[in-house]
């Protein structure tokens, strides 16, 4: 059997796994900010006609998972698997949205980077003869992630400078054994990191150094460097945890500033929507990812993408209890041409 693995985190996909569709929703700041032409559905009302934030945040994956099956000419039951998660308690974003479509389920948590985490185990599904089909979904709502995770928004609690705003947003891919690509080639699966950070205001800080330590495991096993990539996009870090990463992997004589940027940085625009430190939240990679970046790789802006979403993995019990927030990264390479790398 061809051993796919290129060491201890990354594994090559023997067959490329194409993107066949992909969809995203966002709420009024996502409509509203530099990427709102690249949303398939934008919505100025919090709850999405619901009674609930957190059913607001269920139509939204209900809503991704739609569009991107009408646009790739799709039923529900051509999916073989569809993986799903979000930041509320037992994931009931995803497992109440996506209780109607009828398609076996894998609910997932990795927090932030868990449309990262979806994309590689469906990828590994895919190449593994397991699927013909599947779809990676992820999203957030900012009223239900503030309420569960820091103070509930009609407090009207002051904001640190460190502070992210999470997105009101869903992404779904469906990926497949066919198709026109792009095609993830990579994955690379992240170890959980914790530097000790404390403050659930301060999330850049405590997931940068996972980012780090997924990505520099990527160009030490696939023998690549940043200059490889036409673009390396991390997951929700902000303002912050991008610089932090930048200088991480300046002490080791490696400049990342030409090619990289980061979700939180692109979703909203931090001076006119007052972001403080950028955005954040399982929906902002996912959204990025799911509308700009993909639109960008079928439109050849660049045809090597590293994605690689990062998350949080603290809880409200861990943080009332001072425990540190230990964080992960997950990577995965977007290529135009199957057979990259």
């Amino acid at each position: 059997m061809e051993m796919k693995r290129l060491g201890r985190q990354t594994v090559r996909l023997g067959h490329p796994v194409s993107v066949v569709s992909f969809a995203n929703v966002g709420g009024k700041l996502e409509g509203h900010g530099p990427l709102a032409e690249h949303f398939d559905e934008r919505n100025d009302d919090s709850f999405f006609g619901q009674k609930t934030w957190e059913k607001a945040e269920s139509i939204m994956q209900q809503h991704a998972v739609q569009h991107a099956l009408k646009k790739g000419g799709l039923q529900a039951e051509d999916l073989d698997y569809i993986l799903a998660g979000d930041l509320l308690n037992q994931c009931i974003g995803s497992s109440f949205g996506l209780r109607d479509f009828g398609i076996p389920f894998y609910g997932l948590y990795g927090a932030c980077s868990t449309m990262g985490e979806s994309l590689a185990l469906a990828s590994l599904l895919i190449d593994g003869g397991f699927a013909h089909l599947a779809a990676a979904v992820t999203s957030s709502h900012y009223c239900t992630a503030e309420r569960q995770y820091r103070m509930p928004v009609p407090y009207g609690n002051q904001r640190t400078p460190t502070a992210q705003w999470t997105a009101t947003a869903s992404g779904c891919c469906i990926l497949g054994q066919q198709g026109d690509g792009p095609y993830i080639t990579h994955v690379t699966c992240g170890r959980i990191v914790d530097m000790g950070i404390t403050d659930p205001n301060n999330m850049g800080a405590a997931m940068a150094p996972a980012a780090y330590n997924t990505l520099a495991a990527l160009f030490r096993e696939t023998d690549t460097t940043p200059a490889d990539y036409d673009l390396i996009v991390t997951g929700d870090l902000g303002a912050l945890g991008h610089d932090i990463v930048c200088d991480l992997f300046a002490k080791d004589g490696i400049n990342m500033d030409e090619r990289y940027t980061d979700c939180g940085l692109l979703l909203f625009d931090r001076k006119k929507q007052d972001m403080h430190a950028g955005g954040s939240g399982c929906g902002c990679s996912a959204a990025v990812l799911n509308g700009y970046l993909l639109n960008g790789m079928r439109e050849k802006r660049w045809n090597r993408l590293l994605f690689a979403p990062t998350g949080a993995l603290l809880s409200p019990t861990s943080s009332f209890q001072g425990e540190s927030i230990p964080a992960i990264c997950h990577a995965v390479v977007f290529s135009n041409a199957k057979g990259d790398l």
